[in-house]
């Protein structure tokens, strides 16, 4: 059997989903299936902690290029740095000779924020859709996106930057002149065009059978459906059927039917394509053609480890983030690998043990509700609201730099703060308040998937810079904001990752570029382990002998700390699920 949903694509076919439901696996499948067809195929990532070139084992850049072993399959990644740099480049270029070095100095000041990486990055993605020169020699496109918050947040941005400019008159923006923007505005427009054309693009919402990965699905399919893509599709990964009779696997098994009894009305109606939960690894090609076939590679024979062979369990790490009796405990991680549960798990805990404890996340998916499913005594929870942060700030900001100016001042500001980067300076600045709590008492802060969280961490300085042009004063918790994130007393980073190549590789990845800038995680935790369980099903069993090697790499070469939680029969929902 083969991947049915690809008889008779559109050119443009974009997959989304929530992290870890297997996106790029499928996406990959899919272009090397219609590559073997005969097609010349285009796979670009938009994700920035994209392993696009792991899950082929082909080196990528940010321009195509072929894939090995796959007659007429390209691949690339976009590279939200490289192209920031790109961008600031043809936005000053045309100045360079006009303006004196103190302006292009301010310019370059402007385009140095958070949300230029974006825009940037959206940019390159606009090129793709909407210049036909730009894949004109490739008959499809297939787009393997970020986990969906970012996904929405990248497919607003036309709409958003199109009204920045309507409105703005003044010239200027954290974008620098606004005539370098101007003349991309077409291009915008002709993205949307394409992307609300059912017959040139699909749009394929990933999920796995998981009440919150299907409660994603939908939300997504309602605001992709607002913003003009109505040509949809839902592919369920990872449908499992028992071939054993042990409660594990039955466990698994009633979970997946349960959730997929309760999935959404608008995702009943769509056209559905059910993939079985694969026993390999999915990396490199042979393995992606197998998915592609719903086949499977019988060749390796499980081997049960002992116990002693396996890191223990999570309360391990517990005494060590009990000692100082304050501070920040942070979970960090690729989406998708349980960092809200294991958050909440460590935040409940924590309560239970008579500490006052602070629960929040800057996760714009937000599911930390649905993990405690109700009150827990001396756990306070609070998320944080973009658009509340951004309506105190722009507040904040009229009435300290707007004071004395005339209308025209003011409108000028007004206009300023329009610019979609105000987001990002306000919710950064509830994030620093946030760590500060740690001086009182614990903050467990659940953080938003990889790219999302590096970009926040970065923003440190920009948002310095940001701040200062239309405020007098820095607050003290974004003043002691870095310092506290790399003292390693006062903050513990939680790398939280599944058993699998993926997730353990970019993880790896993230430990980097902590360390770049000189914060040391605490420990890791190895989510959702089937080694670890008593299973006797083949598929299961076969999967948790696949484990080892990366709970090995773990253990051996990436921390000295690791605690491993076994999967779950039972939800680990609410004080006892969490608990247990």
């Amino acid at each position: 059997m083969t991947l049915y949903f690809l008889v008779d694509p559109t050119r443009n076919l974009m997959f989304t989903g929530k992290g870890g439901v297997g996106k790029t696996s499928i996406a990959c499948a899919s272009a090397i299936s219609l590559a073997e067809s005969g097609r010349r195929v285009l796979l670009v990532s938009t994700d920035p902690a994209s392993n696009l070139d792991e899950v082929l084992e082909t080196p990528l850049e940010s321009s195509a290029a072929p894939v090995e072993n796959v007659r007429g399959l390209f691949a690339m990644n976009v590279d939200p740095e490289k192209a920031a740099a790109r961008y600031r480049e043809r936005v000053l270029e045309p100045y360079r000779e006009l303006l004196p070095k103190s302006a292009l100095d301010s310019i370059e000041e402007q385009l140095s924020g958070a949300c230029t990486v974006e825009i940037a990055a959206f940019d390159e993605f606009a090129k793709l859709l909407g210049d036909p020169l730009a894949t004109a020699q490739f008959q499809h496109v297939i787009f393997d996106t970020a986990p969906t918050g970012h996904t929405l947040r990248l497919l607003k941005l036309p709409a958003a930057w199109s009204g920045f400019i309507d409105s703005n008159v003044g010239g200027t923006s954290c974008l620098g002149p606004l005539a370098g923007l101007q003349a991309q505005r077409e291009k915008y427009e002709r993205t949307l065009l394409s992307l609300s054309d059912p017959t040139r693009t699909t749009v394929f919402l990933v999920s796995r059978p998981e009440t919150s990965a299907l409660a994603e699905a939908d939300r997504t399919s309602r605001e992709l459906s607002t913003l003009g893509l109505k040509n949809q599709r839902l592919i369920l990964n990872g449908i499992f059927c028992a071939q054993s009779k042990d409660p594990i696997a039955a466990a698994l098994e009633k979970k997946g039917r349960e959730a997929l009894a309760q999935m959404a009305r608008r995702l009943e109606l769509l056209p559905r394509t059910e993939i079985p939960l694969m026993a390999e690894s999915l990396i490199g090609v042979d393995a992606l053609r197998r998915m592609g076939q719903f086949s499977l590679d019988e060749s390796v024979v499980p081997v049960r480890p002992t116990a002693a062979s396996l890191p223990p369990a999570i309360t391990a790490l517990i005494p060590e983030l009990l000692a100082s009796g304050k501070g920040v405990i942070m979970t960090m991680g690729k989406g998708g690998v349980g960092k809200t549960t294991v958050a909440a798990a460590l935040a409940v805990e924590l309560a239970s043990r008579g500490h006052r404890v602070h629960l929040t996340t800057t996760d714009p998916a937000a599911h930390l509700e649905m993990a405690l499913n109700g009150q827990v005594p001396g756990l306070r929870v609070s998320r944080i609201d973009p658009a509340a942060e951004t309506r105190a700030y722009i507040e904040e900001v009229m009435a300290e730099a707007g004071r004395g100016l005339d209308e025209k001042g003011k409108a000028l500001l007004e206009e300023d703060l329009r610019s979609p980067c105000t987001e990002e300076i306000a919710v950064f600045r509830a994030f620093a308040r946030s760590v500060d709590e740690g001086n009182d008492g614990f903050v467990v802060i659940d953080t938003a998937p990889t790219g999302h969280t590096l970009l926040l961490l970065d923003a440190a300085e920009a948002y310095h810079r940001e701040v200062s042009r239309n405020l007098n004063h820095i607050p003290d918790c974004v003043r002691r904001l870095l310092p506290q994130l790399r003292d390693p007393d006062f903050t513990r980073i939680i790398i939280v990752t599944l058993p699998e190549a993926t997730p353990v590789h970019e993880a790896a990845r993230l430990q980097e570029d902590l360390k770049r800038a000189e914060i040391v995680p605490f420990a890791w935790i190895i989510n959702q382990s089937f080694s670890s369980t008593a299973t006797l099903d083949p598929v299961l069993l076969k999967r948790g002998d696949l484990e080892l090697a990366y709970i090995s790499e773990v253990r051996d070469r990436l921390s000295g700390r690791v605690a491993l939680i076994p999967w779950q029969a039972d939800p680990p929902v609410g004080m006892d699920g969490l608990g247990r």
